[in-house]
């Protein structure tokens, strides 16, 4: 499996429940550890989308309840910040012992917060980024300012947090009143991303400008424009999980791979929940394939006939180009345009099997452009080198595929 369940011991010996994704071949050049936003879950959508676009780069991302919710043991109202903190701590020392050490830390809303705290006691962790992270933890309070006076007189209140009831003690009050933040930031000396949305109706976005003017270089700010705090569109999270993918890689450097660590040249592997959102491996390259949204898909990605269409495409435009290449053409450029679909065959009307009458056939539409001073002779000519070319010939060729199950 891509995803593996896992458990960890806290330092208070309770088990925090965590999942951890890998890419499709399974060997991450990498690991991140993901922090949930106060009160949220490993299996937030949000947190699922940005660990699935890291895996796809090649990163192996944890993601873990932090006690009291989720799936983790404990009490919610025995924690706070500093618990949190600790909890993060445990998780990357598990992560290191059982997988390999975690070279970068993500946080989302107080737990960005708590990976700019945590990764000053992580000397291995090398990059930081948070998403809409507020500048001190005491930025939660608002959430239950009704209660505050309550907690303070019985020393606890039950309060609705997100729709969900919580029991808050004075002890999580005090803890974020004492923890600030700035002295912290101003000692990560790690490279940090910092995430937000100007319309977060949550965490105002002058806490990301606070962060950022608090941190030393090297640290980088990305808007999420339009998405609410908690990343609810799909869109905004993935955008956000890819972001963070590609900055890494400044500071997390990716090895170069001789060959896929799979069991062919190409792997491909599909989850139950993710719908069709399919995850594809050729040799040390990782792409998506996945269907519209109007069939059912997230349109992550080209669909499988999309991909057929791309390689036809692609072997057209390199077979022409090394055509003249040879020939010493001034072909400068080859652009083609491709639509697959299908229809029925008219050249089956006359078939004497009633079922082969209602089949249909494979169409790919194919529009050649070429560009460079070609004459018109050498511009038919090329059309007839297209038509010649590798996976061209293979589909109009028998093809055998050999399938089998492995076993286990």
């Amino acid at each position: 499996m891509r995803t593996q369940k896992l458990q960890f011991t806290n330092a208070e010996g309770q088990e925090l429940a965590a999942r951890l994704e890998l890419p499709v071949d399974r060997h991450p050049h990498a690991y991140a550890l993901f922090a949930h936003c106060f009160t949220c879950t490993k299996n937030l959508s949000a947190v699922r989308n940005i660990s699935r676009a890291l895996a796809q780069k090649g990163f192996g991302v944890m993601r873990f309840d932090f006690t009291g919710l989720g799936e983790s043991e404990g009490d919610f109202a025995d924690t706070n910040f500093s618990s949190n903190i600790q909890d993060l701590v445990a998780a990357a020392r598990f992560l290191e012992e059982e997988y390999g050490t975690p070279k970068l830390l993500i946080g989302h809303s107080l737990g960005g917060a708590a990976v700019l705290r945590a990764a000053y006691e992580l000397e291995a962790v090398e990059a930081v980024a948070t998403i809409g992270a507020p500048f001190d933890p005491e930025h939660v309070s608002h959430l239950f300012s009704e209660s505050e006076e309550t907690i303070n007189e019985q020393g606890y209140a039950e309060v609705k947090i997100g729709g969900r009831p919580f029991t808050v003690k004075k002890q999580f009050l005090e803890d974020i009143q004492t923890n600030k933040m700035i002295d912290r930031i101003k000692e990560l000396d790690k490279a940090l991303l910092i995430m937000h949305s100007p319309q977060d109706l949550v965490v105002a976005v002058d806490n990301a400008a606070k962060i950022y003017k608090a941190a030393w270089h090297p640290k980088s700010f990305i808007s999420l424009d339009g998405a609410d705090h908690l990343l609810s569109e799909k869109t905004d999270s993935r955008y956000a999980g890819e972001m963070i993918a590609t900055w890494s890689g400044r500071y997390i450097p990716t090895p170069a791979k001789d060959q896929l660590n799979a069991e062919k040249e190409v792997s491909v592997r599909l989850r139950q929940e993710d719908g069709f959102t399919t995850d594809i491996m050729v040799r040390k390259h990782s792409l998506v394939a996945d269907e519209p949204e109007r069939v059912g898909g997230n349109d992550f990605g080209p669909t499988p006939y999309d991909l057929v269409s791309a390689g036809l495409g692609a072997c057209t435009a390199m077979t022409l180009h090394m055509y003249a290449r040879r020939k010493e053409w001034p072909l400068e450029e080859v652009k083609v345009h491709l639509k697959h679909y299908k229809d029925y065959a008219q050249d089956l009307e006359d078939c004497a099997n009633e079922e082969e009458k209602e089949s249909k056939i494979d169409h790919f539409d194919r529009l050649i452009e070429v560009e460079g001073d070609l004459d018109d002779k050498q511009r038919e000519r090329l059309l007839e080198i297209a038509n010649r070319c590798p996976v061209h010939r293979t589909m109009h060729s028998p093809i055998a595929v050999n399938s089998q199950l492995k076993e286990g």
